[in-house]
């Protein structure tokens, strides 16, 4: 359910998507989805919870490996690209926070929670590369990575709105280019 229910956010949004369309994905009737799930927004809070609990756990992958700066934020814009691989396909917390004016507050504080995390990883990793002389900086770590998830979530959007699967890689690539050292 909850695999379905992420497919659908990611694809359709909040208002996208109904207890229905799950129903027909995973093959079970909607009070069998009912009993575990009351709501809309209890279904939605458990998917974003469970989103960012694994992305923070990629994070730490990316951590625990003895990388250069530029291996991790490289490693960093490698998990957006698998998620828009796969059907163009956008960050739930992306999606979610394009919809946050009609969201039920817990949702919209899990979402900040999930940009929070984001944000601080990336201006540790873009302080870490300033240290060893890998990226220069334009900004503060922290507006640079504010700068760097921005573009990757908006260009995921944008790559969907324009239908094209190269948006992306080229927004990234820029965004990467404007920090790197070379």
């Amino acid at each position: 359910m909850l695999d379905a229910a992420e497919q659908l956010i990611q694809q359709n949004g909040y208002n996208g998507f109904s207890y229905d369309d799950i129903s027909r994905q995973v093959g079970l009737k909607k009070p069998s989805i009912h009993h575990h799930f009351q709501t809309k927004s209890g279904l939605v809070s458990m998917v974003v919870e469970r989103y960012s609990f694994r992305f923070k756990n990629l994070l730490e992958e990316i951590d625990l490996k003895n990388l250069s700066a530029v291996d991790k934020l490289n490693g960093y814009i490698k998990l957006f690209s698998k998620t828009y691989d796969t059907n163009r396909r956008l960050c739930v917390c992306g999606m979610l926070g394009a919809e946050s004016d009609i969201l039920p507050q817990e949702i919209v504080i899990a979402v900040g929670q999930f940009f929070e995390l984001n944000q601080n990883w990336l201006a540790k990793i873009i302080e870490f590369g300033v240290k060893s002389k890998e990226f220069k900086l334009n900004l503060n770590p922290s507006k640079e990575a504010l700068y760097l998830l921005s573009s990757l979530e908006g260009a995921m959007v944008v790559g969907r709105g324009v239908g094209s699967d190269d948006t992306l890689r080229d927004v990234a690539q820029t965004a990467f280019k404007s920090i790197v050292s070379v």
